[in-house]
């Protein structure tokens, strides 16, 4: 009688654990992680180690960016607009590399908030030659990263991010339609 109740009360926790291992496989499909097999979509979304990231497959991606740290988003949503990508660039201003162990958090963000911003001016209506000048400037700081995320060589760029979160916000300030 004793182990009954003892399985009735792990029931829920055995679901929720089956339905969490199958969720978190990235696909929906249970029986790809449970034979251990990788989706050939997943790449990484930022660097949380010192190792380089280097996706194993070229993914799809709306821009020439493919590999970098953009955020993830759901399965066949559309790119965020500018403006949405933009503020959540601008929110990065109140954070910065001066609280103790906030650093490398701080300059992941910022690689992926312009990435992401990045993205959304490619996709974007309005086309690629009225974003040209931010465009460049991001994709001038992706080039001298050289696909490196970890925390060493962001750092060591630190002044190239945020000057060029500097000027991209300099420039969209100027263009206010395209944040409001």
């Amino acid at each position: 009688m004793h182990s009954a109740t003892a399985a009735r009360r792990a029931a829920p926790i055995l679901l929720a654990a089956v339905l969490l291992t199958s969720c978190s496989s990235g696909d929906g499909d249970a029986t790809a992680s449970a034979s251990g097999k990788a989706s050939s979509s997943a790449r990484p979304v930022g660097a949380a180690s010192s190792a380089p990231v280097t996706p194993a497959a070229p993914v799809a991606s709306p821009s020439a960016t493919a590999g970098y740290p953009t955020t993830e988003a759901a399965p066949g949503a559309p790119v965020a607009q500018v403006r949405d990508a933009f503020a959540v660039l601008q929110a990065t201003y109140s954070d910065g590399c001066t609280t103790p162990g906030n650093c490398e958090y701080f300059l992941n963000r910022v690689l992926t908030n312009l990435d992401d911003l990045y993205n959304s001016m490619e996709a974007s209506p309005k086309g690629t030659g009225h974003f040209a000048g931010p465009l460049a400037r991001i994709r001038a700081m992706q080039d001298a990263l050289e696909g490196d995320f970890s925390f060493e060589n962001l750092k060591r760029h630190q002044k190239l991010l945020l000057d060029s979160r500097e000027e991209v916000n300099t420039w969209m300030q100027g263009h206010p339609d395209d944040y409001r």
